[in-house]
């Protein structure tokens, strides 16, 4: 894929997760806080879950653009690998239920609107980075991942990776807000 397209593209959809999240900051702690069951999350648990993330993926990417030496690629080619991890998260109709890692399930946290806060300002960060990653190549420079550091994805399959994985939590939120406003009616 071309990469230019790829980073507009993911963008645009860190942009609407920016949305998202502002629209959530309207909503009450109650609503934010409100599950269906003890093993569902709230709301604000599923975007507790994408801060984790952030708080080891933005360094890594930051890391990874800054020690970038080799010329820009205009088309970018998924990893075998990186492609693996992106589709297993990715939403579309055979999306799957994941096990999530302990240290990255919110589950049963104390949280305020302060999680959205933080998430919003991880996003913009993150866009921040997808701007510097115009200039680097996204095949050559690598990035550890979270399960561990042994596996090294390509920026673009980690940048692929954050960005739909914050979809698919930021719908999951969505979700769960319609579902309790269906079940308060």
């Amino acid at each position: 894929m071309e990469t230019t397209k790829l980073i507009s593209e993911l963008t645009a959809l860190t942009y609407q997760n920016i949305e998202d999240a502002e629209d959530m900051l309207q909503k009450s702690m109650d609503e934010l806080n409100w599950k269906i069951n003890v093993n569902i999350w709230s709301a604000l648990e599923c975007i507790a879950h994408l801060n984790l993330y952030s708080n080891f993926y933005l360094p890594e990417i930051k890391y990874g653009i800054n020690q970038d030496i080799t010329p820009t690629d205009t088309v970018f080619v998924p990893g075998l690998i990186g492609d693996f991890f992106v589709n297993s998260i990715r939403l579309n109709e055979k999306t799957k239920k994941m096990k999530t890692p302990k240290e990255m399930n919110p589950n049963g946290s104390v949280l305020s609107k302060e999680t959205l806060n933080k998430f919003i300002r991880d996003q913009y960060d993150l866009i921040s980075l997808l701007d510097d990653a115009r200039n680097v190549n996204l095949n050559k420079t690598k990035t550890a991942i979270s399960i561990s550091k042994l596996i090294k994805l390509k920026l673009g399959d980690t940048f692929r990776f954050v960005i739909y994985h914050n979809e698919r939590h930021i719908l999951q939120a969505m979700r769960t807000l319609y579902l309790q406003k269906k079940k308060a009616a």
